[in-house]
């Protein structure tokens, strides 16, 4: 299980770098960043898989084919759209925090799956995320500067609420296709669900364009696109493919509770990212929340070995 902890917690660390891509772009639309980010994943995911793409493609099965076409969209496609439209409007800290609350939501919904301890064994160390959680919402709040909440904000919120619906819903179903269908090894399906992701991301970002007006895209005087597509391309490496095949094998290796819990560390890293970006330290209250996140993971992983060591005697 050590193996998966350890896979899941690096997920988190390339994964928390997708909350400063819309700050580090603030020109592109988040229909732009998410077209340039699964496109570059579908390319590098064709390129890496080039040479038995073919007999890869022919070992698919009908229910292989469901799973990337519901977890491409709600893994990867709309929960970036709706990720980068929260960061947009609500900014990072307000769209890590609602995103912060995936350990509640899947620890919550993947109770009954095997290897799962009781919840009432998880129920002090989510209390002690819930804490965390509390402190990152009191800092914001604190610091708000006394402005009221606006439309933008407002919409932003619900978009990161509808992101955190999105990847708790993939995190579950991810989990159980990949503990029930083994004939595929972890990177193999990373690169097909990258490969899904691709041409969906090239299907609705070509729709979303053709709907638009024409000149209704105000870029501004000069946008700089090498410096997008090399940022999508890092991106798509670091955590659509490297990130994306931790997490599968994760996924393989430790019950979905616990998988809910190492979420939490995408959290952390992004908010590590946001101080570096930002050049300042954390307050008091956002150092809190840190430690208390760290701790509620760190016990959650304990009562999870506690749970495996019983289940093997």
């Amino acid at each position: 299980m050590l193996r998966g902890i350890v896979c899941g917690l690096l997920a988190g660390a390339f994964w928390g770098a997708v909350f400063i891509v819309p700050v580090l772009l603030p020109d592109f639309s988040p229909v732009e960043l998410m077209v340039g980010r699964y496109v570059c994943y579908g390319a590098l995911a064709a390129g890496l898989m080039l040479p038995r793409l073919v007999p890869l493609l022919r070992r698919l099965r009908r229910s292989d084919w469901l799973a990337m076409l519901r977890q491409a969209p709600a893994g990867n496609v709309v929960y970036y759209l709706l990720l980068a439209y929260g960061v947009k409007l609500a900014g990072v800290a307000a769209t890590s925090l609602i995103i912060g609350l995936l350990p509640l939501s899947v620890t919550i919904l993947g109770r009954k799956d095997h290897g799962a301890p009781p919840l009432r064994q998880l129920a002090l160390p989510l209390l002690v995320v819930a804490l965390g959680i509390a402190c990152i919402n009191g800092d914001i709040f604190s610091h708000a500067g006394g402005t009221g909440v606006d439309g933008a904000s407002l919409a932003g919120v619900l978009c990161a609420i509808g992101a955190l619906a999105c990847w708790t819903w993939y995190a579950l179903d991810n989990a159980r296709f990949l503990k029930r269908h083994a004939h595929f090894s972890s990177v193999e399906w990373a690169m097909l669900y990258g490969l899904a992701s691709g041409v969906i991301a090239l299907i609705v970002g070509a729709v979303m364009l053709a709907l638009q007006p024409a000149g209704g895209v105000d870029g501004g005087p000069a946008r700089d696109w090498p410096r997008y597509w090399l940022v999508c391309l890092l991106l798509a490496l670091g955590a659509s493919v490297i990130g994306n095949y931790l997490w599968n094998l994760a996924s393989r290796l430790v019950p979905v509770t616990l998988s809910g819990q190492l979420i939490l560390s995408e959290t952390l890293f992004a908010l590590l990212y946001g101080f570096v970006y930002a050049q300042r330290m954390p307050r008091a209250l956002e150092w809190a929340a840190m430690l208390l996140l760290t701790a509620g993971v760190l016990w959650s992983v304990q009562r999870h070995a506690q749970e495996d060591g019983a289940g093997r005697t």
